[in-house]
């Protein structure tokens, strides 16, 4: 019971306690001229990462005026292909900081700043830190103007709050900043159940049993089987569950998920809010496995030995629901959205008679969160691990396996070898080196490739230097080494000595075969000029900052790819 109780006070401190008290009234919406609708919220599990603030449709199109929410200054502009592409930072006078994403531009004076800054420092992606004196904003003032920057998939502004001492990011939905209109309750898709056994301190998992559910009516839902489920005498649920809001077809996150037992309450995962070295702990919160191909949320009703506390304000033997043979359990699922509205799942389990009992490896290596390791296949493939890569211990070896058979724009130079399962996530980074004979002609145009969950090869990097090739990265699963020659793709997309005299842009179609577009550069007349790069789109833009001359202009793309292809585009336009 002491446990217990000290994980909900501890759960409490670190999830509901995020600094200060937030004043509803301090705030106003960030953006002007929307209907008000959304398509992602705070903490949904993306690839790696929980998603750090919400998502506010722009009616599919760019140029909202997005306004200071509170009075404070601007502290940061960030211009990046990836991530938020333009974004703005707001130190809010309140302790808390405001973060816009994925802008098409700044506001006219800061965007000027931002181009002379660009122009000097001849950089495509930068950050600019400011003062208090620089950027004063009072409540309402426009600061920037929405778009579709970085990895974004369409219009659309991304909206955060942030406590400026700990950067701590706050789930504003749920502490009634934001409001969305949402009567709709959670739904409720699949359950799992998988047994647990534990050899030599390793817990190991059993074969996943997946039972298909259904609605009764909004709200309740039930199992398609009429006869209890048969479990082992320790296990645990894995739910696959998805919310909606009014007015939009996109699915949000879940705020809460618990798990009760004959009506005591064994699990809750919250999601209230975290600091940026905890995202990518949504791989412990999710069931990892199912999560990387799924569209749902899958939530793991039990907690990895490394998955932070503060997700978990109850938590009674890490959610693992232990039965005895013949023994019946009343269990109750309950899915709540970060606006109030609540789901429920209730079955019956029965306690079988077999029993899951795990099989030792003698040829592995027990890998512990705590420790770093190095685990080798012979002298060929040492894998350097470090202490905190993993979320649980784990047993680990590195083994041959066939390289996938390659494509048309790629050599394939090694087997693949296998250190960790690509259902396996990683917290931290590992690093292989693999010695292996390349063609001295290829070296510096090799890396590691991957196949993914599934079964696409894609690019993981590393550098081929005194016989082997390296590479640090969180990527599980079957690694190979591959020589990639094909030099990016460029498209101008306007025709040769096009008059551009009325246009306020030009732009570029550009895509790779593998490793993806590392550094580019535009050239007007022989000048550098800065280009923004919209990767979801693959183009390639640089807005006209200076009036039309009337005459004809020489233009020059350079693009070089991860693997050291390089591309180069020439041509003319009027203007």
């Amino acid at each position: 019971m002491r446990r217990i109780l000290s994980l909900f006070i501890f759960g409490i401190i670190c999830s509901g306690v995020q600094g200060q008290q937030l004043d509803l009234g301090d705030y106003i919406y960030p953006i002007r001229n929307v209907e008000g609708l959304y398509s992602a919220n705070f903490g949904e599990m993306r690839p790696g990462h929980f998603h750090a603030g919400i998502d506010i449709k722009t009616d599919g199109a760019e140029g909202k005026p997005l306004v200071a929410v509170a009075d404070g200054y601007i502290s940061r502009v960030h211009i990046s292909a990836h991530g938020y592409g333009r974004a703005i930072y707001i130190t809010l006078s309140n302790g808390t900081t405001a973060v816009y994403g994925h802008l098409q531009r700044f506001r006219d004076d800061i965007e000027k700043q931002v181009r002379e800054e660009r122009y000097s420092r001849r950089a495509n992606s930068f950050d600019l830190w400011f003062g208090p004196e620089t950027w004063p904003v009072k409540q309402g003032d426009v600061v920037g103007f929405s778009g579709n920057s970085g990895s974004s998939f369409g219009p659309h502004l991304h909206y955060e709050l942030r406590d400026t001492k700990t950067q701590r990011l706050r789930n504003i939905v749920r502490e009634g900043i934001i409001r969305p209109e949402d009567d709709l309750l959670p739904r409720i898709m699949r359950l799992h159940y998988i047994e647990v056994d534990t050899l030599q301190g390793v817990p190991m998992h059993g074969v996943l049993e997946s039972y298909a559910v259904v609605r009764k009516v909004e709200g309740d839902y039930s199992l398609t089987r009429e006869t209890p489920i048969p479990v082992g005498r320790k296990g645990y649920f894995v739910v696959e569950t998805s919310d909606r809001r009014n007015g939009v077809h996109n699915t949000f996150g879940v705020w809460r998920v618990s798990l009760a037992a004959d009506g005591e309450q064994l699990f809750e995962y919250r999601m209230d809010g975290f600091t940026h070295d905890l995202s990518r702990c949504c791989d412990a919160v999710s069931y990892y496995p199912l999560q990387l191909t799924s569209r749902n949320e899958v939530i793991r009703l039990a907690q990895l030995a490394q998955a932070p506390d503060c997700f978990y304000p109850v938590m009674r033997e890490r959610g693992l629901v232990r039965t005895a043979t013949g023994q019946t359990r009343r269990m109750r699922i309950e899915a709540e959205d970060d606006c109030g509205n609540v789901s429920h799942l209730e079955f019956t389990v029965t306690g079988r008679e077999e029993t899951f009992f795990a099989q030792a490896d003698s040829a592995a290596v027990i890998l512990q969160p705590g420790k770093a390791a190095v685990v080798r296949l012979g002298s060929e493939a040492p894998a350097r691990i470090p202490a905190g890569a993993v979320y649980e211990p784990l047993f680990c070896r590195i083994e041959h396996r066939e390289a996938p058979v390659s494509d048309s724009t790629l050599l394939i130079l090694s087997p693949a070898y296998r250190i960790l399962d690509v259902t396996t996530p990683l917290r931290k980074a590992v690093t292989l080196s693999v010695r292996a004979f390349i063609p001295e002609k290829l070296q510096q145009r090799t890396a590691f490739a991957a196949r993914n969950a599934k079964g696409n090869v894609t690019y993981v990097g590393g550098k081929y230097a005194n016989g082997a090739m390296t590479a640090t990265t969180r990527t599980t699963g079957e690694l190979f080494i591959v020589a990639d020659t094909i030099p990016p793709r460029i498209r101008p997309l306007f025709a040769e000595g096009a008059d551009l005299t009325r246009a306020d842009r030009l732009r570029f179609g550009v895509g790779d075969n593998f490793s993806g577009v590392s550094t580019y550069m535009l050239f007007i007349d022989g000048a550098w000029v800065p280009c923004d790069r919209y990767p979801v789109q693959g183009t390639f833009v640089h807005t006209f900052d200076v009036p039309a001359a009337r005459k004809k202009h020489s233009v020059q793309l350079v693009v070089t790819d991860a693997c050291g292809n390089t591309a180069r585009w020439e041509g003319n336009f009027y203007r």
